[in-house]
C-alpha cells in the first residue's frame, strides 16, 4: 500500500512538471487557426502616460506607439488622482523589461495615506485601430 502511495506521488510530481503547450486557449483546447502568441516586451522606463480603465483596468502608453493593456487583480485605488505611479516588475528590479503575461506591481503614493499597491498583469499590446476605438478618457 505504502509503494502504490509513493508511485502515484511521484506519477503526480513528474505530471506537474510535464510542459504545457503555450497555444492552448483559455478552455484548454488549441485554437485552430491561431499561432502561438508571441510575447511583447518593453522596458519600465519607456512609460510615457498611463490612464486607468475599468476599476481592474490600467491602459500604458510605452514609447510613442505602443499601448498596453494591464489587469488588477482585486482593481488599483487611488489611481484616479494620482499624479505618478511606479511600476515594478514582480521580482523587485526597478527598471527591468515586462512582457505579456508577467506580474507587476503599481504603486500609487498617498496624499493624505500611505501609499496604495495593486498588482497587475501586463494583458497585450493593443493594436493601432483598438486604441483609436477606446474611449478619449482610457487613452493614455
Amino acid at each position: 500500500m505504502r509503494a502504490a502511495f509513493t508511485a502515484s506521488a511521484v506519477a503526480v510530481a513528474l505530471a506537474a512538471c510535464a510542459p504545457v503547450d503555450p497555444g492552448v486557449g483559455r478552455a484548454g483546447m488549441a485554437d485552430a487557426g491561431d499561432p502561438p502568441r508571441a510575447r511583447q516586451c518593453f522596458s519600465v522606463g519607456q512609460v510615457n502616460n498611463y490612464t486607468k480603465g475599468r476599476p481592474d483596468q490600467v491602459f500604458l502608453r510605452v514609447g510613442r506607439d505602443a499601448v498596453y493593456e494591464l489587469n488588477a487583480a482585486g482593481g488599483c485605488q487611488d489611481l484616479d488622482f494620482a499624479q505618478q505611479v511606479a511600476l515594478i516588475p514582480d521580482g523587485g528590479m526597478a527598471g527591468s523589461r515586462l512582457c505579456t503575461d508577467d506580474w507587476a506591481r503599481v504603486v500609487v503614493a498617498g496624499s493624505t495615506s500611505p501609499s496604495t499597491v495593486c498588482r497587475v498583469r501586463i494583458s497585450r499590446q493593443l493594436t493601432a485601430a483598438e486604441v483609436a476605438a477606446l474611449p478619449p478618457r482610457h487613452r493614455p
